[in-house]
């Protein structure tokens, strides 16, 4: 279960590394508590780590990698209440299914489905809907193993404030080794992709279409003022899939083949990025279906990037996006990869990034071969002038300072911290930077 380690672990992205001392590959929850225990005996610090699909060095250790690929699947169902037991390291590809099999589904998910369910949760995996939430928000109970070699359970009913700072814990205050969720029954979703503009949509047609479709976002494309839009609707119609060549055509030879093939020639060739976005942002043409609703949500994303992602007021949405815009158009910068943009309703939840506020999210990406400071750097500034909270599995330089106040309950976050690890067994330098 535990075996010394040479190996360098690295994220999905490439862009951050560890040097762990050892590696464990726990299959239960007893196991992963005899693991804590040796590591407080031998002196080192433990990290859990699920898929790696953060951009940040949140899972990065010196010390024990705590690897839970083997605790996977749904362990206790309550169909009545519609709620499940999983697993902390059941991946979303397999879990989305799995619901479904019960009739199933999660209210709402993000674009990516490679994430653990605990990972997802840890880091505040969020997608879209102006009066919908988080994946966080479905989360009813969280069973942790602590630094003392306890196993504890929390809910809203059970220990309730360990509960709200676990939603999002940032694997700061134990090991998940389970999560419960409130489910819904499983539902299809009617899609709607176009293309748009900008200025149509900075001028208030983002905010319409928010209100008025159950999930929606934009895509735009640097150097352009195109955009492309998905709004995604519960319905009864028949479910009427992508046929299979166009799913193929749509999803893996143009936004995946032939958009890495362009990252690379513009990795190469930067100035002829601007007329490669023109070129892309015309690539993908409408479409309407009808399908499973984790089908619509989640899309292959096989082009490896870098992501910084604020999530803003969303009243602020078209003074940071215009904002962004016009420091493009100013600069000497060349931008292959679209900026997405996505709402929320406010939750409760102590460090969700829509803690009590109705939020847009801007999320800048690069690709991972060629990265530009001045652009992430740029993009950090604008949307700290609105008072943007960094999504916690990606890129920022935000430090406990900085963020602490952004976060009303964010000192009761670490004061459940200080009770639950005060010797600091599950700190890595990540943390210290944006706990303290």
């Amino acid at each position: 279960m535990l075996r010394v380690s040479r190996l360098v672990w690295e994220n999905w992205a490439g862009n951050q590394q560890g040097l762990p001392r050892a590696v464990a590959e726990p299959s239960s929850a007893a196991e992963v508590l005899a693991v804590l225990a040796r590591a407080r005996r031998d002196g080192r610090t433990v990290k859990a780590v699920g898929s790696g699909h953060s951009f940040t060095a949140i899972a990065a250790t010196s010390g024990v990698l705590l690897d839970l690929d083997r605790m996977r699947g749904i362990t206790a169902v309550d169909l009545p209440a519609r709620r499940v037991r999983v697993l902390a390291g059941t991946p979303l590809y397999e879990l989305n299914p799995a619901l479904e099999d019960l009739g199933l589904a999660l209210p709402n998910l993000g674009d990516i489905d490679r994430q653990t369910i605990a990972g997802a949760v840890a880091t505040g995996t969020h997608g879209t809907g102006a009066r919908r939430h988080g994946v966080a928000a479905a989360v009813t109970g969280v069973r942790l193993a602590t630094a003392d070699g306890s196993l504890l359970w929390c809910s809203a009913e059970e220990e309730a404030d360990f509960f709200w700072a676990a939603q999002v814990g940032l694997g700061a205050l134990g090991v998940v080794t389970e999560v419960e969720l409130q489910c819904v029954p499983a539902f299809l979703l009617h899609a709607r992709e176009g293309s748009g503009r900008l200025e149509d949509l900075l001028e208030g047609e983002a905010h319409r279409a928010a209100a008025a479709h159950d999930h929606f976002e934009f895509y735009w494309f640097p150097h352009t003022s195109r955009v492309q839009t998905k709004r995604n609707d519960r319905t009864d119609l028949p479910v009427s899939p992508l046929p299979r060549w166009r799913g193929w055509l749509d999803d893996e030879l143009l936004a995946n083949g032939a958009f890495e093939l362009l990252n690379r020639v513009g990795a190469r060739a930067p100035r002829t990025i601007p007329s490669l976005a023109r070129v892309s942002s015309r690539a993908l043409s409408d479409r309407e279906y009808v399908d499973r609703s984790w089908r619509v949500f989640c899309t292959p994303r096989r082009v490896r990037f870098v992501e910084c992602e604020y999530a803003v007021p969303r009243a602020a949405l078209a003074d940071v996006v215009g904002a962004l815009r016009d420091w493009v158009e100013d600069h000497d910068v060349a931008v292959p990869f679209p900026v997405e943009v996505r709402v929320l309703a406010g939750d409760d939840v102590w460090l969700s990034t829509a803690y009590q506020r109705d939020t847009a999210y801007v999320a800048v990406h690069q690709y991972h071969r060629r990265v530009q400071p001045a652009y992430f750097d740029a993009f950090e500034r604008i949307a700290r002038d609105h008072a943007g909270r960094p999504h916690w599995g990606k890129l920022h330089t935000l430090t406990a300072d900085d963020l602490a106040p952004l976060y009303p309950r964010f000192d009761d976050f670490r004061a459940v911290r200080d009770l639950l690890d005060p010797e600091r067994l599950f700190r890595n330098p990540h943390l210290d930077r944006i706990l303290g």
